[in-house]
């Protein structure tokens, strides 16, 4: 399974933007780390690297909102 490297805006809506796609982690995640250090990434977007079957899968899944588990956080 590939890895989708995302551009991620979250301001006025949540938009993904397909940056790329790489067959090993090590080189997703050099392009993601080269991506973040771009001085013109705008303000308010993130880089993600996502592992999945299919660019549609990888889409679901950024999409998807996770909640934390319970007892984990705010428990102490």
């Amino acid at each position: 399974m590939p890895y989708f490297i995302y551009r991620v805006f979250s301001f006025p809506i949540r938009r993904l933007e397909g940056v790329g796609r790489e067959d090993s982690f090590r080189h997703a995640s050099a392009r993601a780390k080269e991506l973040r250090a771009d001085p013109d990434l705008p303000t308010g977007c993130a880089v993600r690297v996502i592992f999945a079957n299919s660019e549609l899968e990888a889409e679901d899944l950024l999409n998807r909102v996770r909640t934390s588990a319970p007892g984990v956080v705010g428990d102490e």
